[in-house]
């Protein structure tokens, strides 16, 4: 397992915890990045992610309150970005290879989650229910037991919202139903990645703009999903 981004962040993101009270919304994105994403998927994925980033930290008010997090999984998992603020965007050239350690990715993007959560009450940091984006192509190659059971605990405790993402026709929805107890996987259209992260953007937007414990009615997912 390794990581991407500069460890000596940390003290950037415990500055701003200090800097800015602002309630925040992690945002937790495991990515498949394995063999079958090469070429076209891999590139608009890549786009898409670089657009939720210029969308969210161009709004005023969740510039100040999303934190997101990417840990990608394609023959190893590495975290691209940890929990920080949205300025500090990461490199998001990824690469498309080997198998989908699906299941080992959730847990490294759920521990990171976790230590971030202790961030927060330690300076004092109200934040809102975390947000995990779970997307992929396929089908697992490791076991996800305990990722799922573990997903599956924590929204039914409400302290986390799954938003379970089938990529092409080859995506196991009922594999990705087991992460999410109370969100129906939705199956993407084509390779519209751009107008998913539209409509996350406009999520989080919603939310930042809210009270946290406050429910929310996000967008229909209209022009990007099918069941």
């Amino acid at each position: 397992m390794t990581d991407e981004f500069d460890f000596d962040d940390t003290c950037i993101t415990e500055q701003d915890l200090l800097e800015n009270p602002t309630a925040r919304v992690p945002v937790l994105l495991c990515l498949d990045t394995s063999g079958s994403m090469s070429g076209q998927p891999i590139r608009e994925l890549a786009e898409g992610v670089e657009l939720f980033y210029r969308e969210v930290t161009e709004d005023e008010l969740a510039c100040h309150s999303v934190e997101i997090a990417i840990v990608t999984f394609g023959g190893t998992v590495q975290t691209h970005a940890d929990f920080g603020p949205v300025q500090q965007r990461p490199d998001l050239s990824f690469t498309a290879s080997g198998a989908t350690p699906m299941g080992r990715a959730v847990l490294e993007g759920l521990c990171r989650l976790e230590e971030r959560k202790s961030d927060y009450k330690s300076h004092g940091v109200d934040y809102y229910q975390p947000w995990l984006v779970l997307m992929t192509d396929g089908a697992p190659t490791d076991d996800i037991t305990e990722a799922a059971s573990r997903c599956s605990a924590l929204v039914e405790a409400r302290q986390l919202t799954v938003f379970p993402i089938g990529i092409g026709p080859h995506a196991n929805l009922e594999t990705l139903a087991r992460f999410s107890p109370r969100r129906t996987p939705l199956r993407l259209q084509g390779l519209e990645f751009r107008k998913f992260f539209e409509w996350l953007s406009k999520s989080v937007q919603r939310v930042s703009a809210s009270i946290p414990g406050q429910s929310v009615p996000l967008p229909a997912p209209t022009g990007w999903s099918s069941v």
